[in-house]
């Protein structure tokens, strides 16, 4: 799962050839508020995380045109 992360969302960040390691420490492991409703859910990361940037990119890849 973690390396069709890597190849799929993460190719053009700094995280294209980081071990599952790394990406599951740096990318999975963080601190965040999740607030659900009925509709959707909401997860609000701290203004310090490191890689708010290759986040919102992978989260981009993996979500694919907006409808």
């Amino acid at each position: 799962m973690i390396s069709a992360l890597r190849r799929i969302a993460l190719a053009t960040t700094r995280f294209a050839d980081a071990t599952c390691g790394t990406i599951r420490l740096k990318l999975f492991k963080i601190g965040a508020q999740v607030r659900i409703s009925v509709r959707r859910i909401k997860f609000s990361m701290a203004s310090a995380f490191p890689y708010t940037d290759v986040y919102r990119t992978a989260w981009a890849a993996l979500a694919g045109p907006a409808l």
